[in-house]
């Protein structure tokens, strides 16, 4: 009578528990995948134009230092303290500077203070704002697993529950020998319901230490062997350089090279021309103009008041004689297609009330049948 109700809670506390460790794999699974895309995506988009090879490899090895730093320290939140603190200080001070890695240690949340850092590092890579942002993006979704990672620790499932279905669980054993008590009486002595209890016990018990084991998965996670992967990734991608597969890099189209660099020259009778190995012109210093004297004013007499104008000859002169109807270009290069001609419309009110009632309307009716 009572095996469905324990299987019930057996089932549950399982799929509760194998939920929260998916959650977690897949938070983590988010880090590595954006931790790769963030690399890639900072070490296309650096724009090297006038700058060297050290800053560059500088710039990007600090950007991948950082994006190490983050996921390290989340590792370091979601552990104990005693399981990790000690590790945790000595990778810092192995792979970053000292006094960033005394910042994120002294920090309050440790991982919101690495991701601080990765969010600076990217701000100071030389290149257009809107790819800085497209990199930002993974920055935020790194706060998004953090939180979720967050919410899944700090919310375990309810210790009720977990008592209770224990509690069930050792009345239930302890009394199943009463009930398969006739099924061992061809045995000697019923001896054959020990083993037998045994068994199912260990069964029983298995699966719900499975669940009390699966309830906290960042102690069983492999974090550890996650933040040595980002780290090798992060630097192999980052030790790249675009063009060194042998393939040389295209020029950008006029159309795009507004994410790389300004024009240099501008031909009167083509497309502008782009310099893309020289740094860019540096204006040249202007020398102030001289003091002009400005010359005497002579009187001008005032003179008579004109006749009153018409206002729609007024508008007329306004307007331009040589447009002939033809739309005009505006400064910004486009063409205004609005009618010149304003139009006329008719005050609806009039129109209301002009209108025939609707015992008018029936007898102009009945007139045209």
């Amino acid at each position: 009578v009572t095996s469905p109700s324990l299987g019930l809670l057996l089932v549950f506390r399982t799929n509760t528990s194998y939920q929260r460790w998916d959650e977690a794999r897949k938070n983590w699974g988010m880090n590595i995948n954006h931790t790769r895309d963030l690399a890639r995506m900072a070490n296309c988009y650096y724009d090297s134009h006038g700058i060297s090879p050290e800053q560059r490899a500088d710039d990007l090895n600090h950007v991948a230092l950082c994006t190490w730093a983050f996921v390290r320290a989340m590792k370091r939140h979601l552990s104990p303290e005693e399981e990790d603190e000690a590790a945790f200080r000595e990778e810092l001070y192995e792979k970053l500077p000292p006094q960033q890695a005394e910042m994120i240690i002294a920090a309050a949340h440790r991982p919101n203070r690495a991701l601080q850092d990765l969010s600076s590092s990217i701000e100071d890579l030389p290149m257009h704002f809107m790819r800085k942002n497209e990199i930002h993006k993974a920055a935020t979704i790194f706060e998004d697993n953090l939180g979720s990672s967050e919410r899944i620790l700090t919310s375990p499932v309810p210790l009720f529950y977990t008592r209770h279905l224990a509690r069930f669980l050792a009345i239930w054993l302890l009394l199943l020998p009463l009930g398969m008590y006739d099924s061992f009486s061809s045995s000697w002595n019923n001896v054959g319901l020990i083993p037998a209890i045994a068994v199912v016990s260990t069964m029983l018990f298995g699966i719900e230490e499975i669940g009390t084991q699966l309830e906290e998965p960042f102690t069983v996670l492999p974090m550890q062997a996650f933040c040595d992967k980002i780290y090798n990734w992060c630097m192999e991608i980052m030790s790249w350089a675009p063009g060194d597969n042998g393939r040389g890099l295209k020029p950008a189209k006029v159309e795009h090279v507004f994410f790389t660099d300004k024009p240099n020259a501008a031909p009167a009778d083509g497309p502008p021309v782009y310099d893309y190995q020289s740094p860019p012109p540096v204006a040249a210093a202007v020398a102030p103009a001289a003091p002009v004297a400005a010359a005497p004013v002579a009187p001008v007499a005032v003179a008579a008041p004109a006749a009153p104008v018409p206002v729609a000859a007024a508008a007329a002169v306004a307007a331009p004689a040589a447009t002939n109807g033809a739309p005009q270009k505006g400064a910004g290069g486009m063409f205004d297609t609005r009618d010149p001609e304003p139009v006329k419309h008719e005050d609806p009110r009039k129109s209301i009330s002009a209108a025939p009632s609707f015992e008018e309307y029936l007898k102009q009716r009945e007139g045209k049948a």
